[in-house]
């Protein structure tokens, strides 16, 4: 089973201040960032802060990453020899270009990890996709390596790269996060929402993530601690939900046992897709429980 990745917070590497807050915040990942929140200038001693940081950041049923600087700027291999360290779960990585950008991460990460004393394959990997040409090689990034987790759509950097305007309606980018979850899928990996960066409109969040979640992403890139709990609440499935799964599942199970591939449940056909689908939804259920547990 994947880990649970709902809600996914940045905390800047530069802000010790923030960090310290970060550690009592139960988002399902923490991500520091040495990225588009440091300034060139302030690389060196986020590196530093985030090095020192990490093992304090260690909580049951959270993940801890680090979004690292793209291979494009000549910064990632300092980041990493700063920051791989038991605790790092993982790195969130910028403009890939395609399955080369990934495979020279994993180079990197196992020999830093043996260095380390840590089992090879530890530190996962989340790309971004947020380029024309990544958004073509999503797959290929995808399916690079096993330590890939999923898959991130960046809609600021995409409308930089494509020379168009972002708006909040993001009519913009409707094709490109359409295309995110279903290269996810087919490698296997889960597809991550972006950031909402109106942090004060609730109803605006709220509503982005439910459309997220339609098209096939499992979780969200979060910029506030606000934005957790109602980002947790729209990616997890609803009681109701929970309910009607159990009934499908019991039903067709129940029907199956008679020879028939298919049965009747409250006015609508329930057949393989549906039961597989109520079987998966269950799942999900069950890995929420045990995080919570």
């Amino acid at each position: 089973m994947m880990p649970v990745l709902r809600s996914l917070l940045f905390v800047p590497g530069i802000r010790p201040t923030m960090i310290d807050r970060a550690r009592n915040l139960m988002p399902d990942a923490i991500v520091l960032d040495l990225e588009d929140s440091v300034p060139v200038p302030e690389k060196e001693q986020a590196r530093a802060i985030v090095r020192d940081a990490l093992p304090t950041l260690v909580q049951p049923g959270r993940l801890t990453l680090v979004r690292i600087n793209g291979f494009h700027t000549g910064l990632a291999e300092l980041d990493l020899a700063a920051i791989v360290q038991p605790g790092l779960d993982g790195i969130s990585l910028p403009k890939p270009t395609g399955a080369e950008t990934i495979l020279r991460a994993d180079a990197i990460l196992t020999l830093l990890e043996r260095q380390q004393g840590m089992a090879v394959g530890t530190v996962r990997i989340i790309p971004w996709i947020e380029t024309a040409l990544s958004l073509v090689r999503a797959f290929e990034i995808a399916s690079a390596s096993p330590r890939v987790l999923g898959i991130s759509f960046g809609a600021e950097d995409f409308t930089l790269d494509m020379g168009i305007t972002r708006t909040l309606e993001g009519e913009e980018v409707a094709y490109a996060q359409a295309m995110l979850p279903i290269a996810a899928r087919a490698a296997n990996v889960q597809a991550i929402h972006g950031t909402y960066m109106a942090f004060q409109d609730q109803e605006g969040l709220v509503r982005e993530a439910q459309q997220a979640k339609r098209l096939g992403y499992q979780g969200k890139f979060l910029i506030h601690p606000s934005q957790i709990d109602p980002v947790n609440q729209v990616f997890r499935p609803t009681e109701e939900e929970v309910a009607y799964a159990r009934r499908v599942i019991e039903a067709f199970e129940a029907a199956a046992v008679q020879g028939h591939g298919a049965v009747s449940l409250e006015g609508h056909v329930v057949d393989v897709p549906v039961y597989d689908r109520a079987r998966n939804l269950l799942a999900w259920a069950e890995a929420l429980a045990e995080r919570q547990a």
